[in-house]
């Protein structure tokens, strides 16, 4: 069975954030699990939080906007899963264009 996007940004998703995903994932499952684990590293401390969202390369602008709101663990999951889901994209993306090259031009 092929490997797919949702399937690649959970295992990234649960590597990164050590997540228990069940057997059948889906988009609000990782999201549900993703909330919940933020509560916890939220609950350690801000710094530690500020460090994960910098390497993510999570945009301050993007957190600082959603801080104020309603239900905020469910919102830095999603701009998380939307990250990784971007990156994993852009991976595809660039893996295509170089198959795409002629082949005696690559090294």
């Amino acid at each position: 069975m092929p490997v797919t996007i949702l399937d690649e940004t959970a295992l990234a998703l649960r590597q990164d954030w050590d997540l228990e995903l069940p057997n059948t994932i889906s988009e609000e499952a990782i999201l549900q699990l993703l909330a919940e684990r933020i509560v916890t590293i939220l609950e350690r401390g801000a710094e530690t939080f500020y460090q994960l969202m910098y390497r993510l390369d999570i945009s301050e602008k993007k957190l600082n906007a959603i801080l104020d709101d309603e239900n905020v663990p469910a919102k830095i999951a999603r701009l998380i899963y939307d990250r990784q889901l971007q990156k994993i994209k852009s991976r595809h993306e660039n893996r295509m264009r170089r198959e795409d090259l002629d082949p005696e031009l690559q090294w």
